[in-house]
């Protein structure tokens, strides 16, 4: 008849094992051990982000790559992939501040890296055209390569967002009235 090693040798011979060969499942990295690269593209973001939230206009011209590609999630009409930062910026930027009073302050929540992705939530505060308050939360993934994010995903609440372009009219800037 067979013995077999009670539980407690057992648990010490694999705690031995795991001190000799190391962990076998590996242990996430944490801010000390950040890679420089995941540092400093955490760093762009979060400095083009600081001076966005003190008034500044230039993020996405500061932030994002010519050729872009932005997809925003979900299944409204404005959800979808835009190709290029002008395209972006053009058909999803554009059309929503051109109907705002104030422009979307925003408030880092929280900021990760890991690599070539940045990941910040973030919420934005704005008052439309008519008066109406807009509030969001955000979640953006950047891809990013030499400094700039090449590839982003973009979650938020589209009601409001739809809600203000369908509620508010474009301004008329054919200078007629």
């Amino acid at each position: 008849m067979a013995t077999f090693p009670s539980s407690w040798t057992v648990a010490l011979a694999i705690s031995l094992a795991s001190l000799a060969v190391g962990p076998l499942i590996p242990i996430p990295a944490s801010a000390e051990t950040t890679p420089p690269h995941a540092a400093r593209n955490k760093q762009v973001v979060s400095e083009a982000f600081n001076r966005w939230s003190a008034g500044g206009s230039a993020f996405f011209n500061e932030t994002l790559a010519p050729d872009v590609v932005w997809t925003i999630a979900g299944s409204s009409p404005t959800s979808g992939t835009y190709r290029g930062r002008e395209d972006f910026i053009a058909r999803a930027v554009r059309p929503f501040v051109s109907r705002l009073r104030t422009p979307v302050r925003p408030t880092s929540r929280q900021i990760w890296a890991d690599g070539e992705h940045v990941i910040i939530h973030w919420t934005g505060n704005a008052v439309a055209l008519d008066g109406r308050p807009y509030h969001n939360d955000y979640v953006w993934i950047f891809r990013m390569r030499d400094g700039k994010a090449v590839e982003v995903t973009a979650f938020l609440d589209l009601v409001p967002y739809d809600a203000v372009l369908h509620r508010v009219p474009p301004p008329d800037t054919s200078g007629t009235q």
